[in-house]
């Protein structure tokens, strides 16, 4: 399997040279946890020649191999096997991730999650099946995963497929696009909003007719769907307590569903990134504890103040959105 993913592979070299271990970098692994070192001793062990490794060559950075290139600096070997991997940093991981997913020692789930996060945010126009290909993770996790990604706002609404063709992230977003066209420039021709919202004509026609009977350009089934998404995302319901408040005893998802089914918001630039900002604060605990271990050590002073930072803006926001109405009733 391995063989097959390395067989024509753009960017890779096609036979293994020999390299001197001194040479090599052991860092940014999709392995949260680093080095297993009984399975180094393991290979250490083996009398039979190991498998080359892969080197991304502009940083001599190891992509996939580290626990035989430490198998080989344990035996004592000066050299060692090497693939060369001439690619951008961002398709060497993706490729790291693979590899680590292919071969014998399998990557973790968290391991894979934190991957397919990574790989959202580098290839944001990458399908989630594509992206679910690569790191072992079923489309729907990787879909989770890209909603809750800090990247998303900037994200495009078209998605690259494991086929290499273009399609809409999906018809509902597609039809939310082309109505937001339309509403900007109701004259333009069906054709030319067809090509920017990447729908056909014939669905652009649908959409414009919705519209005009006042209806959501989004169809009942696509609407059901995206409250599926959202309580995907949202997590399972809270646990009620005494002295919880109303909102926090009922399910997220129903309230982000319920947000993003008004047009107010959905067809507004402010209020589509108020719905991905609220969408990404039903992380669950899991996936925050994924978080707190996957911030580096050296990193941990600025996140913290950052988050307490992000924490206050959003008590600053509540209390300006409490307060609107008063204002506004004072000053009219």
């Amino acid at each position: 399997m391995v063989a097959d993913l390395l067989a024509g592979r753009a960017g890779l070299s096609e036979s293994p040279v020999k390299v001197p271990i001194a040479r090599l970098v052991a860092a940014d692994s999709p392995r949260v946890h680093g080095e297993q070192v009984d399975h180094t001793r393991m290979l250490a062990a083996v009398e039979t020649p190991l498998p080359p490794i892969v080197v991304h060559r502009p940083t001599m950075t190891v992509i996939d191999g580290i626990h035989r290139l430490r198998a080989a600096a344990l035996r004592g070997d000066d050299t060692v096997d090497v693939l060369f991997f001439t690619g951008a940093d961002a398709d060497a991981f993706v490729l790291a991730v693979e590899l680590n997913h292919a071969h014998g020692l399998p990557l973790s789930t968290a391991d894979r999650k934190i991957a397919a996060a990574r790989i959202v945010d580098s290839h944001p126009t990458w399908s989630d099946r594509r992206i679910a290909a690569v790191t072992g993770l079923a489309a729907g996790t990787v879909a989770t995963i890209r909603a809750c990604s800090t990247e998303r706002i900037g994200q495009s609404n078209v998605r690259v497929g494991r086929d290499g063709r273009i399609r809409p992230v999906d018809g509902a977003e597609a039809r939310r696009r082309a109505a937001d066209l339309m509403a900007a420039n109701p004259e333009a021709s069906l054709r030319s909003i067809a090509k920017v919202a990447h729908i056909s004509p014939s669905t652009a026609k649908d959409v414009r007719a919705r519209l005009a009977r006042g209806e959501s350009p989004v169809t009942p089934r696509q609407r059901s769907r995206d409250v599926a998404a959202a309580s995907a995302v949202a997590g399972p319901r809270p646990v009620a307590g005494p002295g919880k408040d109303s909102v926090r005893d009922a399910n997220a998802a129903e309230f982000v569903a319920l947000l993003a089914s008004d047009p107010s918001l959905r067809f507004s630039e402010a209020g589509r990134v108020l719905l991905r900002l609220i969408g990404c604060a039903a992380i669950d605990n899991g996936q925050w504890d994924e978080m707190v271990h996957r911030v580096p050590l050296h990193q941990r002073e600025r996140v913290v103040r950052l988050a307490r930072e992000c924490a206050s803006a959003w008590r600053g926001f509540a209390e300006r959105l409490e307060r609107r109405d008063d204002e506004s009733a004072a000053s009219g």
